[in-house]
């Protein structure tokens, strides 16, 4: 009887333990991010949307090697550091296996509501992805990265060409194609010891290198080594930076009105039918747009301080209002259900 009841129990031991792994690998396996751009949820903002205020007006790069494991090839050595300020363009600076750029602003990056900043890459597909960590700076020398994470299986290397799942990918610059910038939200790093979110004045990029190899591999926040195409020894190897652009800075963000004292408020958030926008100041205006910053939908200038619009036509998704208030700009982002 001892020994039956043993059996049993180990046998229902086995069968929850494989269930557990089952779960465990579907689950691993299970896209769970933002699509690539153009597809409904995808996080993707275009370099031509209005929501950017400002871009990067300086970069310092550090270059990394064509092939981190054949330091004989030298380093990548495509474009210039000064290819990588301004509006995007595709015209990139090639950072190599490791390699970093550092970027400046003539006006610091602030908290705001929603995304604060994109990085744009130079990828031709939605499949053939480079990827680069993002860290950013509030005195110039101390970087906090942003946590990441890679559901990538790391079974096998993709190679120099292969192609990844952007919806297993999150926080990881080169996520979308060229033309469209990976956003990056400052209130992740709200708890960083010695990081003032208020006052970003550099952002720094980091090539993560894609090898599966432990030696040479990068791994993101979750301790997962990461895979991307690799190796790539060529002069163009590792993330192609072409710019970082601004949504959130000292001149642009979010602002109590001075003259009543009431924050700007779009509700409910997410939102399915009507959406009720209020505190805008009669005269003031607003635009909605899409992730690929095509306008919605324009106010004109607002009669009163509550505005109620039907958003039954609109894209599903994230979408943003720029709202005009005086001499106040703001962006608000929205989730249309």
């Amino acid at each position: 009887m001892y020994l039956a009841q043993k059996y049993n129990s180990v046998r229902q031991l086995h069968i929850m333990v494989t269930a557990g792994m089952i779960f465990f690998l579907i689950t691993k396996s299970v896209a769970q991010f933002a699509p690539p751009a153009g597809q409904t949820g995808s996080t993707a903002i275009s370099t031509d949307s209005s929501i950017f205020v400002q871009w990067a007006s300086a970069c310092l790069v550090a270059r990394g090697y064509m092939d981190i494991s054949d330091t004989n090839l030298g380093c990548a050595n495509y474009g210039m550091d000064t290819a990588a300020v301004g509006i995007a363009d595709f015209n990139v600076v090639s950072l190599g296996d490791g390699g970093s750029a550092v970027l400046y602003f003539d006006t610091p990056l602030v908290n705001g509501s929603g995304f604060d900043f994109a990085v744009f890459e130079n990828s031709f597909s939605d499949e053939f992805l480079e990827l680069a960590f993002v860290e950013v700076s509030s005195d110039g020398s101390r970087f906090f990265r942003f946590g990441s994470t890679s559901n990538t299986q790391t079974e096998e290397q993709v190679d120099t060409f292969g192609t990844l799942d952007a919806t297993k990918l999150h926080n990881l610059a080169g996520k979308y194609r060229g033309g469209y910038g990976t956003p990056f939200d400052l209130e992740e790093l709200k708890d960083s010891v010695d990081l003032d979110i208020s006052n970003i004045i550099a952002v720094r990029i980091v090539d993560v290198v894609g090898s599966v190899d432990p030696e040479y591999g990068s791994y993101d926040g979750q301790g997962n080594i990461i895979n991307d195409p690799w190796p790539t020894p060529f002069e163009s190897s590792g993330f192609d930076l072409d710019a970082v652009g601004v949504i959130h800075d000292k001149n642009h963000t979010d602002v109590y009105e001075k003259t009543y004292g009431n924050l700007i408020v779009a509700a409910p958030n997410p939102v399915t039918d009507v959406l009720k926008i209020t505190g805008i100041e009669p005269g003031g205006e607003f635009v909605i747009y899409d992730l690929t910053g095509h306008a919605v939908y324009s106010s004109g200038a607002v009669q009163h301080r509550e505005t109620s619009i039907s958003v039954s036509e609109f894209p599903k998704g994230v979408l943003f209002i720029r709202i005009l208030n005086g001499n106040n700009v703001r962006t608000l982002k929205i989730i249309h259900l």
